[in-house]
């Protein structure tokens, strides 16, 4: 398998971390659209009624900071290096674009799937929600 076939295999939407997400959300009985189109960067979740979006970022394509994901590859640095540097500029660009228009910005990292109770306890806090109830209701 060539190079070029592997990255046209990388998905863009629909990951297994994005879906994590999305069913953690839903199981908390949050609602949301997803990759709506009309917004800077297509965010994979968006929350209207809390006027959030939320991006869930591979920690290797989108740098997360002293993650053992997001290493470097050691060939061919004069690719992947300004690769990695435009992923996070067009980052910044398009969550600076969403806090004008009045979103609130969540990135939820790769890793952070991981842990489904850290996750879980993680948008209990942003989303205000109270502590210790089940996922499931009765």
């Amino acid at each position: 398998m060539s190079r070029s076939d592997i990255m046209r295999a990388v998905k863009r939407a629909h990951t297994a971390p994005e879906i994590v997400v999305r069913q953690a959300l839903h199981a908390l009985g949050l609602r949301f659209r997803l990759h709506r189109r009309d917004l800077p960067g297509s965010p994979d979740i968006v929350l209207p009624k809390f006027r959030t979006v939320v991006f869930v970022h591979g920690c290797f394509w989108h740098r997360h900071p002293n993650c053992r994901y997001a290493t470097t590859p050691k060939s061919r640095q004069e690719y992947w290096l300004p690769k990695f540097e435009a992923n996070l500029e067009r980052d910044a660009r398009k969550e600076a674009q969403l806090r004008e228009l009045g979103w609130r910005v969540l990135v939820v990292w790769e890793c952070e799937t991981k842990s489904l109770e850290a996750l879980v306890a993680r948008l209990r806090l942003e989303f205000d929600l109270p502590l210790g109830e089940s996922l499931h209701r009765p």
